[in-house]
């Protein structure tokens, strides 16, 4: 028999600690919660100072039937749970539901699986930190609250099935204000001028801009060529030169908000994608010789900190792959006006000589560009800056300037490794050569270009994470279930990776603004996030928090269902008609997406699948493909002749280009 029992959360995540410890130790996995509020009621005791109802999740009972027996026959139980606010609580929730004897359990912590960091917490297990599952609880019963009590209203209101959310809603209404304000968006004309210069020796001429003195824009295309009269055949020469070294500081590493804006950005993956295949990663690939290996560390935290081995082994490599002179100096965390949450270190690989190259065969595409990104921004976050020599110069007739500069990389210290995407378009922009000062150039041509100023830049997931993180919306562990939610609700959008509001969205923002102005408040969330971390602290009352929150949640609704007016919201008619009544079908939305469906429910049933074409020919028989789902709701291409044509492929075809079957749908 075990001695000793650890609970974590997946079989990944029990199967790389298990190798760490010896036969006396038994580790299993609880599956995640295992209690929780009930679906059919508020499970708030709204009239006994907000005490919680927690039952058993359905379909637990098998798993915890087995941990009870290896808890009751192990000496101690280790509850090894993720190191933040949730993976506390279920810790909490685990010694309450198998009623754990105290002295006999422990908690343990860690934010890298490895073996040092697994012995070191069970040499250091404490008893579970009631403050941080406190403010876990007070999260979970403020969400509820604002979804039971709202959500009802959004039915009566607005359309049965609908939902709101704490977090959920400011977000929406983020989305919503940007969309605002580019339909309001009044263009405006601008002009601005560029002069090609050549010296006669070189085949390219010098791109310059021209410089304007006491105005900040050109108005019109009358001012624009004034100026270009009067520079025409003028002669012009280099009158300044002036060189400067720019240093380009080394990244800091990755936090989960940075991680998942450069994942949308260089990977265009998802936020939820992004954190499903961190998870993999942090819990355990299997990797050849080695067994199950957790390949990062914890992946939900805002903190940049790295432990002081993980700095040292980082400093050996660098200095041996790259050079001493790649090393760079020691960066102290950026910590001013913010509390950092949960995890204490930002995301890093648990294992620096694990390289990419190194295990890519053995990781799936996804989780290998995943973990590259975080191995290579690691790398560069501990090198020496970049230095580059920036020239410029100014080409004038005596009234009119143009000025011109050109950049050389001259040491690459940490973008030997890493770059951002904006290095190379700064490159593009500089000069192939520059001449010295005094030349006279032999023949220039001077040329006006018209532009309109832009409207704000529709939200995209990495720049809606990064909004929400500056004005204090959410913590790391519910960005990207933020944003799948409004996805899945379908109160948003997306279109290529721009984020939308959608007509349903517009309506239930709209009504949450008029009824519930203060949830949808961004002062409003963000305080109430500080007064969480107040709970977490242990410097405020949970209950005082939400006690607070409740008496003017309920007078909101009473008024809302007194004053709202109801909000029809028509479902989108197709030109499909209804093979069973001949009524024209309507879009649907379901668990895996949309689906069409006769509009005479209840009296006619008759539902269908919703085609989405692609305008790509099949590869086997020259009929358009569609996008389909599983019945599981997997995304798949096949073709639209089907049954006839039974072609499918799991991954997007090219125009033109043929794709490889898949089988298993």
């Amino acid at each position: 028999m075990n001695k000793y029992l650890v609970i974590v959360e997946s079989p990944a995540k029990a199967k790389t600690i298990a190798k760490f410890l010896g036969k006396d130790y038994a580790v299993i996995a609880s599956g995640g919660h295992v209690r929780d509020l009930p679906k059919s009621s508020l499970g708030v005791d709204t009239e006994h100072d907000f005490e919680p109802h927690y039952i058993t999740i359905r379909g637990k009972g098998d798993t915890l039937a087995e941990l009870r027996k290896k808890a009751k026959a192990a000496k101690r139980v280790f509850l090894a749970t993720d190191p933040d606010r949730e993976g506390e609580a279920i810790s909490w929730h685990l010694m309450e539901v198998l009623k754990l004897d105290e002295k006999d359990t422990r908690r343990i912590t860690f934010n890298e699986i490895t073996k040092n960091a697994v012995k070191s917490s069970l040499a250091g297990a404490r008893n579970i930190n009631m403050d941080l599952v406190d403010a876990q609880q007070a999260r979970r019963v403020l969400d509820r609250m604002v979804g039971y009590e709202i959500s009802p209203i959004l039915w009566a209101k607005v359309k049965r099935g609908l939902s709101a959310g704490r977090v959920q809603s400011v977000t929406l209404r983020i989305i919503s204000d940007r969309e605002n304000e580019i339909a309001a968006f009044e263009s405006r004309e601008y002009w601005s001028i560029e002069g090609r210069f050549n010296d006669g020796v070189h085949k390219e001429p010098i791109v310059a801009e021209y410089v304007l003195k006491g105005k900040k824009e050109l108005a019109s295309k009358a001012e624009a060529d004034a100026i270009i009269a009067s520079v025409n055949g003028s002669k012009f020469s280099v009158t300044e030169t002036k060189t400067g070294e720019r240093k380009q500081k080394a990244p800091l590493p990755y936090t989960t908000s940075t991680l998942q804006q450069d994942a949308s950005r260089k990977l265009n993956y998802s936020t939820i994608k992004t954190m499903r295949v961190a998870q993999q990663l942090y819990e355990g690939v299997e990797i050849k010789g080695q067994g199950s290996v957790g390949l990062i560390t914890y992946l939900r935290t805002d903190s940049t900190r790295i432990s002081d081995e993980a700095a040292a082994a980082a400093s050996t490599f660098i200095k041996e792959r790259y050079g001493a002179d790649f090393l760079g100096e020691s960066r102290k965390e950026d910590t001013s006006g913010k509390k950092i949450q949960d995890a204490h270190e930002a995301i890093r690989p648990t294992y620096i000589e694990i390289t990419p190259s190194a295990v890519k065969d053995q990781l799936t595409n996804e989780q290998y560009r995943l973990y590259q990104l975080i191995w290579k921004r690691f790398i560069a976050s501990r090198m020496a800056d970049s230095v580059t020599n920036v020239t410029t110069l100014t080409i004038s007739d005596g009234k009119h300037d143009f000025s011109a500069s050109a950049s050389k990389c001259v040491f690459e210290g940490f973008r030997s490794v890493y770059t951002e995407a904006t290095d190379e378009k700064e490159q593009e922009k500089s000069c192939r050569y520059l001449p010295q000062k005094g030349l006279v150039f032999a023949s220039q041509e001077v040329t006006g270009e018209q532009h309109f100023t832009q409207p704000p830049a529709h939200y995209t997931e990495a720049s809606l994470v990064r909004t929400m993180e500056e004005l204090g919306i959410g913590r790391p562990s519910t960005y990207a279930p933020t944003i799948t939610t409004l996805l899945t609700r379908h109160y948003i959008a997306k279109d290529g990776r721009n984020l939308f509001v959608t007509e349903l969205g517009e309506a239930v923002n709209e009504m949450m603004k008029k009824a519930f102005p203060s949830i949808v408040a961004v002062d409003f969330t963000a305080n109430m996030e500080l007064l969480l971390d107040g709970v977490e602290d242990g410097t405020v009352n949970w209950k005082t928090v939400v006690s607070n929150f409740y008496p003017d949640l309920v007078s909101a609704v009473k008024n809302a269902e007194k004053d709202l007016t109801t909000v029809k919201i028509a479902d989108e008619t197709t030109d499909q008609p209804c093979e069973m009544c001949g009524r024209m079908l309507v879009v649907k939305y379901g668990p895996h997406g949309k689906f069409l469906a006769c509009p005479g429910f209840p009296e006619c049933r008759f539902t269908k699948p919703y085609v989405e074409k692609t305008g790509i020919p099949c590869p086997k028989c020259g009929n358009e493909l569609s996008i389909r789902r599983t019945k599981r709701g997997k995304r798949y291409y096949g073709c639209s002749n089907y049954p006839e044509c039974d072609y499918m492929s799991w991954q997007a075809p090219k125009a033109g280009q043929p794709s490889e079957e898949s089988e298993g749908v």
